[in-house]
């Protein structure tokens, strides 16, 4: 399937992708309505009329996408990057790194550690390929309205190459700069900033529930007034509302909380606040919360304070002023 794309001519760019979950799949369709020709690698056979039916091509040969040159991954964790990239050896399959061709850039977008994406980034290098490093700020529904926030970085002429990708999959851009390592620190930490508030906003919640208060109006107050940012905002309402239906899982959030809690250990920078999160989510997981959103923490809260989860009924709503 890509080994004829240098044969015609393009309208946009040939584009391979890797891992077609909510995120990618929204992220996918979004780059085929651009009128992108997207080239959707997956394991399973069953997966390939879904994404054919958002207008990609896919393929159960992850070498049909040697011939694009872009390859964009969106993958959950460095194993599964890892795999993709360098092949899994026991197996003996071609990896990005040693399938594309030189000039072509693998634009990772997935949320990994620093070391995996200096791993990555040698890897290509040696094979004369680029390699960007894009995570995101966002959710599937945010990927699927193009309202995503792309922390980029990378060499400057590879950034400019993956910049029509970008305008097609988010609302801004923002260079973070030209060693793509840097960009997953900073989205490592910006996930660590949102974990802490939201475990603040679902502790607040769970004190103004045992006093008989409704956390609405609660919340209503706190985001109208001193804690107005994008995360209060956008995950307040749904703590109190007690809105857990699937988005960042738990699994992958607590994925990324020890990921940053390993770059905090190796810069000798202690983080207390993201340990008290991790516990949390080993907690929430352990009771079978696996399939919900990191709202979740606001359930949890409750648990631990010892609060029914019969329906609200506030004997003390806060009264409006």
């Amino acid at each position: 399937m890509g080994a004829n794309t240098e044969d015609r001519p393009l309208l946009q760019l040939d584009v391979g992708f890797v891992g077609l979950g909510r995120m990618g799949g929204a992220m996918g369709a979004n780059l085929v309505a651009a009128g992108h020709r997207v080239v959707a690698f997956v394991h399973k056979p069953d997966q390939e009329d879904r994404l054919s039916a958002l207008g990609l091509e896919a393929t159960t040969d992850i070498a049909d996408l040697f011939g694009c040159r872009i390859v964009i991954s969106m993958l959950p964790d460095d194993d599964t990057v890892r795999d993709v990239v360098l092949g899994p050896a026991a197996l003996g399959v071609p990896g990005l790194a040693s399938g594309l061709r030189p000039g072509a850039i693998h634009l990772c977008m997935s949320t990994i550690s620093t070391a995996m994406a200096s791993l990555l980034a040698a890897a290509h290098a040696q094979q004369g390929q680029g390699y960007v490093a894009a995570p995101v700020f966002g959710n599937p529904e945010a990927a699927k309205h193009r309202q995503l926030f792309i922390l980029a970085a990378g060499a400057a002429s590879d950034l400019a190459r993956c910049q029509p990708l970008f305008d097609s999959l988010g609302q801004k851009t923002l260079v973070v700069g030209a060693t793509p390592w840097h960009a997953n620190l900073v989205k490592l930490l910006g996930n660590m900033m949102s974990a802490t508030a939201l475990e603040m906003i679902s502790e607040a919640v769970a004190v103004v529930l045992k006093r008989g208060l409704a956390p609405k109006p609660f919340v209503d107050i706190m985001t109208g007034t001193m804690f107005g940012g994008r995360v209060h905002q956008l995950y307040g309402s749904k703590i109190a509302e007690r809105s857990y239906a699937p988005g960042f899982v738990l699994p992958l959030v607590l994925k990324d909380v020890r990921l940053a809690l390993a770059e905090a250990e190796a810069a000798g920078a202690p983080m207390p606040s993201v340990s008290v999160v991790r516990d949390r989510l080993i907690t929430g997981i352990a009771r079978g919360y696996d399939d919900l959103d990191w709202t979740s923490l606001g359930l949890i809260a409750e648990e631990e304070a010892g609060i029914s989860l019969a329906p609200r009924l506030p004997v003390n709503p806060i009264p409006a002023r």
